[in-house]
């Protein structure tokens, strides 16, 4: 699937317009790891490049972080009212109803269009363009679109293989309706899915496909499960070839990407992708030091730590792309506006215990 920027008569564009990030105040080390788990902080900082990673506390939910992001991307721009308010996350509060609703109703816009996207590490790209077609059809002219995610409530705290990767973290962006040309338009998006690979990321209790069944879950069905070298290998190629395809869409060549901003999976990975498209590893925008992967939340988080470091400058080109489980990937590109710089995501920090 693809759509691109039209001419003069084209709809009203979705413009970024605010940006914010939150993650919660817990940290939790790759030392406090190795007290758990056969590991050390050397090899986890060689296989992931990650040092830490931020968790919530006991009885903290994805909306709390939702919520948290939210309020500041509202504030930054100015505003407190929006036409809808879009969650993409994998760690809803609930099975049903949807996490969006919620987050909508504590921000004080109860009645607008709420609703979650589900597509994992690709939920926030699906989202930027799920907020331009909001706002392509008239629908609405200001979207609220948070990307959150508490992947320490569904990854086994004794998984060697993940819980060294995940943290848990919000992002937020508040789009408008503006000009397909203006600086922070969205436009030229690439989304792909291969529902074959549906099970080399998967959390297997809780659905209608377990719950169907006789007995009670197994404790691995109960958490995250991932096939860590086959999705390496699907991350890197789907990644590569929807930003490929996006450029190409665009007219753009890697040389005109002033910042390569994807999917905060794991540093290997990031690098692996930049060095597929001919993009120099000094232009990738990289948080995951610092926070883990962070599931919908990883793009705007990176953006949002970016921005805040004044890295991005108004003009610049950005290329973002994504790979979660369903297998999903997407791409878009944007020209940075002129922004307030955020706070940084993770200023507040509380070493854990």
């Amino acid at each position: 699937m693809s759509t691109a920027a039209a001419g003069p008569s084209a709809p009203p564009a979705a413009v970024l317009c605010a940006l914010a990030g939150w993650v919660p105040s817990r940290v939790l080390t790759n030392e406090h790891l190795a007290r758990r788990l056969d590991t050390d902080d050397a090899w986890i900082r060689t296989r992931t490049g990650i040092r830490r990673r931020h968790v919530v506390d006991s009885g903290q939910a994805t909306s709390d972080l939702a919520v948290e992001a939210g309020r500041r991307a509202l504030t930054s721009a100015r505003t407190d009212t929006v036409d809808a308010v879009l969650v993409a996350t994998t760690t809803p509060d609930h099975t049903c109803p949807a996490t969006a609703p919620a987050v909508a109703a504590r921000l004080g816009l109860t009645g607008v269009a709420a609703f979650d996207i589900s597509a994992v590490c690709t939920g926030f790209v699906y989202g930027l363009a799920s907020a331009a077609g909001l706002i392509a059809a008239g629908l609405a002219e200001r979207v609220l679109l948070i990307g959150a995610d508490t992947y320490s409530t569904i990854v086994d705290p004794l998984d060697r293989a993940n819980a060294i990767i995940f943290g848990d973290g919000a992002g937020a962006v508040v789009l408008r309706a503006g000009r397909p040309d203006e600086p922070g338009a969205v436009g030229h998006f690439d989304l792909g899915s291969d529902g074959a690979h549906e099970d080399l990321i998967r959390v297997g209790a809780g659905g209608s496909r377990q719950r169907s069944r006789p007995g009670e879950p197994t404790h691995e069905e109960r958490h995250f499960a991932m096939r860590g070298k086959e999705v390496y290998r699907h991350a890197v190629t789907r990644m590569a070839e929807s930003a490929r395809a996006t450029l190409t869409r665009a007219g753009w060549k890697a040389d005109d990407v002033d910042h390569f901003v994807p999917h905060q999976a794991n540093l290997r990975i990031l690098h692996s992708v930049a060095d597929d498209l001919g993009i120099p590893r000094e232009r990738c925008a990289t948080h995951v030091e610092s926070v883990g992967n962070t599931g919908a939340a990883s793009i705007p988080l990176a953006l949002a730590d970016t921005a805040a470091r004044q890295a991005f400058r108004p003009g610049d080109r950005l290329l973002l792309t994504a790979f979660g489980g369903g297998l999903t990937w997407g791409s878009c590109l944007l020209t940075w506006p002129a922004l307030p710089a955020p706070t940084p995501p993770d200023r507040e920090e509380r070493t854990t215990s």
